[in-house]
């Protein structure tokens, strides 16, 4: 199947059996497109899993360690083709991963998210209120995961509002003003997850009512753990204080942007046809079994100008169940418990010197 053939198929339709069908050829297809643009990923791939072209199993595919793009410029196009140079928020080190993006996976990833966003707000583009700053798209300075993220969702919404002002701080009055034309019928709120908990909050308290709003919001965990914080109390608050219930988190990272894991209506977040997701024991590497916590490696068909199409990232996560959702999204459903500890990472990363492997 190509790129095209899977953006065809509602996003969580098919059983897991299934999927990985069609997957596995795909990701393999995906992995000889870097290992012939990308040098580096190529030595990689031949330290690691020389014969991946034979692969049976998602779990036997090569992968990165997310953490070599903040070390590495790893790109599988030339520099005249990257339109866009994207960067993490370096939260937990203070180091940032360069992600170069070309016109060709940029326009996959607006497709991916197309399928993904579709399938919670359907084929309408709804009012949005963008909880967050403009400044977080005009500002060069600003301009990170977080400003790509507001400016990748604001094509699905229109008419849009930015909740908070330059200073942060919320813009009640224009709050009000968008929830009186628009609040009567469904709207589309996009936010990050800490920035909607700790900036929002003041019109939260004001009562406002934003039962008919959609959220879709992620990232900013980390600092929210550390206020005990965690998704249930995240959406009791919002409930409570607003009346809003459709709330749908989602997993993803600057250094896979198009490949987002949504939340479905069991709490539980879901990977879509085109990308999935295996668990990894932290000490073997061996996939983790269902319930066991370990390290979260995510798989994606859409990027091309980069080798971040499979990648062991620094998350914990567990598998709850396959295939078992009520609200019919098929395939895998875990959660993210948090990051791991100063993880030391067996397999691949002791075959390869990461740090001999260059830019180029």
């Amino acid at each position: 199947m190509t790129f095209d053939d899977f953006m065809r198929l509602p996003p969580y339709s098919l059983a897991q059996r299934e999927k990985e069908r069609l997957l596995l050829p795909a990701l393999i297809d995906v992995t000889a497109h870097h290992c012939t643009r990308c040098p580096p990923f190529a030595r990689v791939v031949a330290a690691s899993a020389p014969a991946y072209a034979e692969a049976r199993h998602l779990i036997d595919l090569p992968f990165l360690p997310v953490s070599l793009f903040k070390t590495h410029g790893l790109q599988s196009v030339g520099s005249t083709d990257v339109i866009s140079l994207l960067t993490s928020s370096g939260t937990s080190t203070g180091e940032t991963s360069r992600i170069a993006v070309d016109a060709v996976t940029a326009d996959r990833q607006a497709s991916a998210l197309t399928s993904l966003v579709g399938h919670v707000l359907g084929s309408r583009r709804l009012p949005m209120l963008v909880v967050d700053s403009k400044a977080v798209i005009t500002s060069p300075a600003l301009m990170s995961a977080r400003g790509a993220g507001v400016l990748g969702m604001m094509r699905f919404g229109r008419q849009p509002f930015f909740a908070l002002d330059e200073d942060m701080k919320p813009d009640v009055r224009g709050v009000r003003a968008f929830l009186d034309r628009f609040g009567q019928a469904p709207f589309f709120l996009f936010g990050f997850t800490f920035v909607v908990w700790r900036f929002f909050q003041q019109v939260l308290d004001q009562g406002l009512d934003l039962s008919n709003g959609i959220l879709l919001h992620g990232g900013g965990w980390k600092r929210l753990q550390q206020e005990a914080v965690d998704n249930a109390t995240f959406k009791r608050v919002l409930r409570e204080k607003s009346g809003l219930c459709r709330v749908h988190n989602f997993y993803g990272m600057v250094e896979q942007l198009g490949g987002i894991f949504l939340e479905g209506d069991d709490g539980l977040l879901h990977p879509p046809l085109f990308g999935d997701i295996i668990i990894r024991d932290v000490d073997t590497l061996q996939e983790a079994p269902l319930g066991q916590p370990g390290l979260i490696q995510v798989l994606s068909i859409v990027p091309l100008s980069y080798p971040g199409h499979s990648l062991l990232t620094e998350d914990i996560g567990m598998l709850h169940h396959v295939d078992g959702a009520s609200s019919g999204w098929r395939g895998k459903a875990f959660s993210v418990l948090g990051r791991a500890p100063q993880v030391t990472l067996r397999g691949c990363s002791d075959a390869v010197d990461f740090g001999a492997l260059g830019d180029g």
